[in-house]
């Protein structure tokens, strides 16, 4: 297999489940966590006594994917991801949450993207760690501030996403050895 068709083959990986993402997000928040509030989030423990939706798992690990679909297919190839993403996004939220849920979506990952760009030649890892946090504190605060006018879970939210952002960034490091190693440059 050629350089050029394993980056296109992981790229789309990356693509795939940076899209499922945002489904998995939607339904974990209204159907699994260790406890769900009446008309409300399911809630589950991301620090001692601290509490976050169960879906900011899947938001955490939709930011490291963006940053992987940026490097495998380019930058035009993630910003029509977060386009399409947003839309999904929309579509699948709740009518209450529509509104919430897409701009959240899309300010983190412009973010995201707009933190990563500069970054991610040089030192991915950094890249992948400065723009996902970036990405995250932006998503919490706007989703939080729009959905529910609280930021009462902001704390867990952040945790709970950040965790996610922690656990990638040993795949991350392995994954930029690798692409040294084998001569793939990001696209």
């Amino acid at each position: 297999m050629t350089i050029d068709r394993q980056r296109q083959i992981e790229g789309l990986i990356c693509l795939v489940a940076f899209g499922a993402c945002i489904p998995a997000a939607n339904w974990l928040i209204g159907n699994a966590g260790t406890f769900c509030v009446p008309d409300g989030p399911c809630l589950i423990p991301v620090a001692p006594g601290i509490t976050a939706p169960s879906g900011v798992l899947m938001v955490g690990l939709a930011l490291v994917l963006r940053d992987l679909v940026q490097r495998r297919l380019g930058a035009k190839f993630a910003l029509a991801a977060i386009a399409v993403g947003t839309l999904i996004s929309a579509a699948l939220a709740p009518p209450a949450l529509v509104a919430a849920s897409a701009a959240a979506f899309l300010l983190s990952e412009l973010a995201d993207f707009t933190v990563y760009t500069p970054l991610q030649k040089r030192r991915l890892v950094l890249a992948v760690f400065a723009s996902s946090v970036t990405g995250l504190v932006i998503d919490s605060i706007v989703f939080l501030y729009l959905a529910f006018g609280s930021l009462d879970y902001l704390g867990g939210q952040i945790i709970g996403k950040g965790w996610m952002v922690l656990l990638a960034l040993p795949l991350i490091h392995w994954l930029r050895q690798r692409d040294a190693r084998i001569g793939l440059a990001p696209a």
